[in-house]
């Protein structure tokens, strides 16, 4: 294991149409809690390893809640901020059939989203802590979420944490605001050590379309990321080939600036859930990166793929599951 993570970012509530409907379709909607970087904590937490989160929830039942989902799943909670307010939601349209999914944001004015910039004392917050872990979607909220989270990253720096920058890119959100991220995101990833971005990531940085059909095309990518970014030592990515709703291919692979390793593509059947499958890839990745290339990208394959069989954002993966997992259908485990 990599050591301590902490997870920082929004936590939301996700209403969903049931039964892969259409919203408000039916008179009720499943409920669950979320948010990308809680959603790494929680799958490091449910593989044994230590993750941390931060984050601001607002007074109440709900936050009181949301809290508690991270919590259960073994997440220490003990830097997470309490605030009046109201907590961000997201609504979800299952995919069916050819029909993609469809999301609808609402975390306008949310309490993490009107945080303070001296909300977070990160040199007392990142005491004891290895990486930081934190994504594309806190600078696409706001202005003021941006410069939130360049602090964050500026402050692991100083303290000697590496920080771990999933893309995460939400254009919708992005929209309201700013008309076009590059240099922001160019800013932020300048900051980290580890990306967990594709091909097309890379080509919205550096202004430069890279393809993505061949491993050595993804490779050339990465190069290119590596040469802009001197700090960045480690690149992981998912291909994705999206056949229907029910079925999917997919890899994973990951790249140092001296070796990479891409695994094979496996078929992901029957899909229960794909919401949160990037951030339990993300968990597997930072669980086994100090074994290399190979052990990263196959943990990272297997945490995705296993994540699609569970409904909700979190992942419910142990390492029990992941030593019986071999990319196959499975059978009845006694």
């Amino acid at each position: 294991m990599t050591g301590t993570v902490l997870c920082f970012g929004e936590m939301l509530l996700r209403l969903a149409a049931p039964d892969r409907g259409h919203l408000f379709q039916e008179a009720r909607l499943d409920a669950h809690f979320g948010g990308a970087e809680a959603n790494v904590a929680v799958a490091l937490a449910r593989l044994g390893e230590p993750a941390a989160v931060i984050t601001t929830l607002p007074h109440g039942s709900l936050g009181d809640a949301a809290l508690e989902s991270v919590r259960a799943a073994g997440v220490d909670v003990a830097r997470v901020k309490r605030t009046d307010g109201r907590l961000g939601l997201y609504f979800l349209s299952p995919p069916s059939g050819p029909r993609g999914a469809h999301i609808v944001y609402d975390r306008l004015d949310s309490s993490f989203a009107v945080a303070p910039s001296d909300a977070y004392d990160w040199p007392a917050l990142l005491q004891g802590i290895d990486w930081l872990h934190l994504s594309g979607i806190i600078p696409a909220i706001a202005p003021e979420a941006a410069r939130l989270s360049l602090d964050a990253i500026a402050a692991a720096k100083a303290a000697g944490v590496q920080v771990s920058f999933d893309g995460n890119f939400r254009a919708s959100m992005w929209a309201r605001w700013c008309v076009d991220p590059q240099q922001i995101l160019v800013d932020h990833v300048a900051g980290a050590d580890l990306l967990f971005g594709s091909h097309r990531d890379i080509s919205l940085l550096l202004g430069e379309d890279f393809a993505g059909d061949t491993p050595d095309a993804r490779r050339r990518a990465c190069e290119a990321a590596f040469v802009r970014f001197p700090s960045l030592t480690c690149i992981a990515s998912t291909a994705r080939r999206v056949i229907d709703a029910d079925t999917h291919e997919l890899s994973a692979r990951v790249d140092r600036r001296d070796a990479a390793f891409e695994t094979e593509t496996i078929l992901v059947t029957q899909i229960v859930d794909r919401i949160g499958t990037g951030d339990a890839f993300a968990a597997g990745v930072l669980s086994r990166l100090d074994e290399g290339c190979e052990a990263a990208a196959h943990c990272g394959l297997a945490m995705a793929a296993l994540k699609h069989a569970t409904a909700g954002d979190h992942s419910r993966t142990t390492r029990a599951d992941l030593a019986a997992f071999t990319g196959a259908p499975a059978d009845v485990r006694r």
